[in-house]
Order: structure tokens, then C-alpha cells, then sequence
């Protein structure tokens, strides 16, 4: 079963940039790849918290602001040497608009 719910344009998320989404129990940052790819992971790095939405996005990763981290977006596991995980949220658009599936949280 999904939940799908309708956040943002894609438009409004800029090309290697981010979004908060601030939901009653978590924030979830949304990404945007050069390719216009949409990911969405918790907002915050498994290392320390630090805010994902802060970070740089290269292809599809991110990295911490505060400690330099990467995490992948796909599935939220920090890339090697590092080790962890973050939560990750369905994302699909349709029309131009982003979908969250908050449901699986």
C-alpha cells in the first residue's frame, strides 16, 4: 500500500540542489540531479546528523556538510570508507510534480 502525496513542483528544487519537506514527525530533504532525477532521504547524515540538504550533490550523492560524508541517494548508504545508512522515501513525478510515499517511513 502507498500513500503517495503531492509536495513541490519539480521546478522548484534547482538542478543539483535540495528541499526540506518538514513533516510532522521527520524532515525529509528532496534532491535533484543535473538529469532531473528525485530522490528523497532523511534529512539528516547517519554519521552525525549533519543536514543532508546543506550538502553538495555530485551525480547521485551528497555530501555532509559537516564532515564530509557521502551518501548515496538511491538507497542512503554512506559510500566507503564510511559506513551507514539513512532513511530513504519513494519519489516519482508526474506532470511536473513531485510525489512523496511517506507510508514506508
Amino acid at each position: 500500500m502507498s500513500n503517495w502525496i503531492e509536495v513541490l513542483a519539480l521546478e522548484d528544487i534547482p538542478k543539483l540542489g535540495s528541499r526540506v519537506i518538514d513533516t510532522t514527525q521527520i524532515k525529509i530533504a528532496l534532491f535533484r540531479t543535473s538529469d532531473d532525477q528525485v530522490f528523497a532521504i532523511k534529512n539528516a547524515c547517519p554519521h552525525k546528523g549533519g543536514p543532508l540538504s546543506e550538502g553538495i550533490v555530485h551525480g547521485t550523492s551528497v555530501t555532509c556538510p559537516l564532515h564530509n560524508w557521502k551518501i548515496q541517494l538511491a538507497n542512503g548508504e554512506a559510500i566507503g570508507p564510511d559506513q551507514g545508512c539513512t532513511n530513504v522515501f519513494p519519489v516519482k513525478i508526474e506532470n511536473g510534480q513531485v510525489f512523496l510515499d511517506l507510508l514506508v517511513a
